[in-house]
C-alpha cells in the first residue's frame, strides 16, 4: 500500500540460495507438490502487499507443496503500477497481487492478464481477469489523552479537519506517497467536489497538517500513538486493534462515509509461455489465503465472511467514478491544490 515502500527480497534471496546451493531445497518435485505441474520454471510473483500479507500468502503456497517453486518480489504500489503500465505482457512477473485499480488500468492500456480459470464470486462483481484478496478502509484516528490535553472537540467528518481549531494538530497521508491517502481524498472529492468548495476544504486540511504530511500510510497513526499530534487519518482496522489493546487510541468514521480499496491477484497472459502453476497459485491465494488475510484486514469481500462488530462499517461508500491510475493522478493534484 505504501507507494515508497522498500523492496523486501528475503524470499528472492532464499530462493536463489536454494537454487544455487541445495538441489533439494524445499519441495521441488512434482510428486511432492500438491497439484503443482513439474518441469516449469519458478513462478515470479510481483506484489505491493504489506509484509504480513506476504507471509500469509507464502505460508499457504508452501503448505500446498509449492515451496521453492516461486520467487516473491515486493514493490511499492506506485513502482509496481508504473511497471505494469509501461511493460504490459513483457513484464518479468508471471503473477501479481496488486491494487485492483492499477490492474484494471494496465488491462485497459494493453490487455495483459488471463481470465481466471476458477470462480471467485466476490460480493462486488469484478472483471474475470482478477480476484480480490483483501480490502481496507480509512478512518479518523485520535489519541484520547492528547485530545483532552489540547481541549479539542472530536471531529465527526472529513470536512471538520479543515477548521482552524485543528491547526498543527492533525497528521495526514499524502496520496503521492500512499494509497491510504487516496481514501481520504475520495471522502472530500465525492461529497464536496473538486472545484471551489472541495478545493477550499482540501487546502485548509493540508495547511492544518503543516509539517505532519506523511508519505507513509502508517505515518499519521505512528504520530498519533506517539502523542506528537492528537488526530490523524489512517487505516481503520489498525486503530480498532490498538483500541482493543487498551491504548489511548480511538477512531471516528467520517460522516461522508468510508471508502475502500482492494488488492487482487491476476495472472500475466504470456501465451504459450504462460506458467500453468501461476493460475494454480492464484486460486490457492483466493481460496486458502483469504481467511488469514481477513484476520489482518477485516473487511468482508466474499459471501459468508464475518468480522467482529467493531470492524463492521455502517456507511461504506463507493466512489461515483471508476477508480483508475488516471483518477488517482487527478486526485493527487487536487490534494495539493494544483
Amino acid at each position: 500500500m505504501n507507494i515508497f515502500k522498500n523492496k523486501t527480497l528475503n524470499t528472492l534471496m532464499a530462493g536463489l540460495t536454494c537454487g544455487l546451493l541445495v538441489t533439494g531445497c524445499g519441495s521441488q518435485s512434482s510428486e511432492s507438490a500438491s497439484g503443482a505441474d513439474g518441469d516449469y520454471e519458478e513462478v515470479v510473483i510481483y506484489s505491493n502487499a504489506d509484509e504480513e500479507a506476504v507471509e500469509v500468502i507464502q505460508d499457504v503456497l508452501d503448505d500446498a507443496g509449492f515451496e521453492g517453486q516461486y520467487v516473491f518480489q515486493s514493490f511499492g504500489t506506485g513502482e509496481l503500477g508504473g511497471r505494469l503500465l509501461a511493460e504490459g505482457q513483457n513484464i518479468e512477473a508471471d503473477m501479481v497481487t496488486m491494487s485492483s485499480f492499477y490492474i484494471e488500468s494496465a488491462q485497459a492500456k494493453h490487455p495483459m492478464f488471463k481470465d481466471l480459470t476458477f470462480d471467485a464470486n466476490p460480493l462486488v462483481e469484478t472483471p474475470k481477469y482478477y480476484a480480490p484478496i483483501l480490502s481496507f478502509t480509512g478512518a479518523i484516528l485520535m489519541n484520547t489523552k492528547e485530545m483532552e490535553a489540547n481541549n479539542l472537540p472530536v471531529p465527526t467528518s472529513a470536512k471538520d479537519l479543515a477548521k482552524p481549531i485543528y491547526k498543527d494538530h492533525i497528521a495526514m497521508v499524502d496520496p503521492n506517497g500512499s494509497s491510504t491517502g487516496w481514501l481520504f481524498v475520495q471522502d472530500v472529492a465525492a461529497e464536496y467536489g473538486t472545484d471551489a468548495e472541495g478545493q477550499k476544504i482540501m487546502n485548509a486540511i493540508r495547511e492544518n497538517a503543516g509539517p505532519n504530511l506523511e508519505l507513509s500510510g502508517s505515518g499519521p497513526l505512528k504520530k498519533v500513538m506517539a502523542g506528537e499530534v492528537p488526530i490523524g487519518f489512517g487505516l481503520r482496522h489498525q486503530a480498532v486493534a490498538h483500541k482493543a489493546e487498551g491504548l489511548p487510541i480511538d477512531y471516528v468514521d467520517p460522516s461522508e462515509g468510508n471508502y475502500t480499496l482492494t488488492e487482487s491477484v491476476a495472472v500475466i497472459d504470456k501465451g504459450d509461455k504462460t506458467n500453468p502453476n501461476a493460475m494454480k497459485m492464484a486460486e490457492l491465494i483466493v481460496t486458502k489465503a483469504r481467511p488469514g488475510l481477513l484476520e489482518i484486514y477485516p473487511n468482508v469481500v466474499y459471501d459468508g465472511e464475518t468480522v467482529a462488530p467493531e470492524n463492521q462499517i455502517k456507511n461504506v461508500k463507493t466512489y461515483p467514478e471508476a477508480l483508475t491510475a488516471e483518477l488517482l493522478d487527478k486526485h493527487r493534484a487536487f490534494f495539493h491544490g494544483e
